[in-house]
């Protein structure tokens, strides 16, 4: 669980962050959970856009995001999701503590 002060850390990170999904009238599938789970890997902190086609509600799409990559939720505003998780291998972004 991420602290208020390491969610207020990341969404800075976030800020120049281009979104690298997008989450469309199909909603979230198998395909894409493992491609952003890819993603997060290399990156460590992703924005994926929801598009105004999007059937499903925003905060389904971000917690079946969540639920399928393990990754932590930053934030959810507008049509975008921020996810963060730690890379098992080359960690880069270090978290402040609590």
């Amino acid at each position: 669980m991420l602290s208020n002060k390491q969610k207020r850390f990341l969404r800075a990170e976030s800020h120049n962050i281009q979104p690298i999904f997008q989450v469309g009238k199909g909603g979230v599938n198998e395909n894409m959970i493992v491609q952003i789970n890819e993603a997060l890997e290399v990156r460590e902190l992703i924005k994926v856009s929801i598009l105004q086609n999007c059937m499903e509600d925003k905060h389904e799409v971000a917690e079946g995001i969540v639920n399928g990559t393990k990754a932590y939720l930053v934030q959810v505003i507008g049509s975008m999701i921020i996810l963060y998780k730690p890379s098992k291998e080359n960690a880069k972004i270090h978290l402040p503590r609590n």
